[in-house]
């Protein structure tokens, strides 16, 4: 007893020529399927003829060898293959799509190689005094800073001198023993300010 799963296997007959005017070719009949493999092998052999090395290769064998017998016994061994149960066309199609096609999909499109590469852009990460102290810093703007501790901030006026000194813009210094304030304080630095944190 043989089980069907797919009533498409019952109606996917193949189509078959069974004789030429009078002339009756076998019994089994020729599938249309290996006379379309062995007019394509035919025109290949013929096209590769034209070729100047593998041409000079193909005239070794006589040409009834290399135009009949060898494209129909390759189109006779083609039409026998299947691959996991379709036709050697249709697989030979599936596997070069599969071989020219992507290896990774994000969502519904293929992955450049630019979308497999993820750089991360500079990230600055500041301590905002939720601890119980300030921590030892040196910022350079522009940027801003929130701060969340109780602190006292002096700021310096940035000279010629002070530039070349690397002298900072602002200092904050940490008061001990004083309550955090009830909202942080954000302090915006312009660019080239040094914002430097102390103990």
């Amino acid at each position: 007893m043989t089980e069907i799963r797919s009533y498409r296997n019952v109606f996917d007959l193949e189509r078959r020529i069974y004789r030429v005017d009078r002339l009756r070719l076998n019994p089994g009949g020729v599938p249309l399927r290996g006379i379309v493999y062995f007019l394509a092998l035919l025109a290949s052999t013929l096209l590769l003829g034209v070729l100047p090395l593998v041409g000079a290769l193909l005239r070794i064998v006589p040409w009834y060898g290399r135009e009949l017998a060898l494209p129909g016994a390759i189109a006779a061994l083609l039409t026998l293959v299947r691959i996991e149960g379709r036709p050697f066309h249709l697989a030979a199609l599936a596997l070069l799509r599969y071989a020219l096609g992507p290896r990774e999909l994000a969502g519904v499109r293929s992955l450049t190689a630019a979308d497999r590469r993820w750089r991360l852009d500079e990230l600055v990460l500041l301590p905002d005094g939720s601890d119980s102290r300030l921590r030892r810093l040196r910022y350079t703007g522009p940027g801003a800073v929130l701060v969340s501790a109780a602190h006292v901030r002096r700021g310096w006026r940035p000279g010629p001198l002070a530039r070349l000194a690397r002298r900072p813009s602002m200092t904050l210094e940490a008061l001990p023993g004083r309550p955090r304030p009830a909202r942080g304080q954000v302090i915006a630095l312009a660019e080239g300010a040094h914002l430097e944190v102390g103990r």
